[in-house]
């Protein structure tokens, strides 16, 4: 059994899909409104380490708050990025999901949510 945590915005669509995927599937997982409690220190970690080839990834860069920021991503240093994410949930790419406290899928696509629950 695997161990998920779901961090989620209650109006984004796209979570909406994943949770739907995730609870038809039978997958087991702890809802955290990302928003409210955006990933700690360690995931957002693990989220730079894993995308370090493209780092804008980790980013809601449709969103208002990324747009708002009006800052360079790519100058910044690993240190201001997490400051930056932990401290607006809303610049994070969603949903970010976390499987047994190792490996993030950030957005939702259907084939990479099957191919990490087979």
């Amino acid at each position: 059994m695997k161990n998920v945590i779901f961090y989620s915005y209650p109006k984004c669509s796209t979570c909406r899909k994943a949770s739907k995927w995730l609870v038809q599937n039978n997958i087991n997982y702890q809802l955290i409104d990302i928003v409210k409690e955006p990933p700690s220190k360690k995931y957002l970690e693990l989220a730079l380490i894993q995308f370090s080839l493209d780092i804008k990834k980790i980013f809601n860069i449709k969103g208002k708050s990324y747009k708002s920021i009006d800052i360079d991503i790519l100058d910044l240093t690993k240190k201001r990025i997490i400051e930056l994410l932990s401290n607006d949930g809303k610049l994070i790419k969603r949903p970010f999901l976390i499987i047994n406290e190792s490996k993030l899928i950030l957005g939702f696509n259907e084939s990479e949510y099957a191919a990490n629950f087979k």
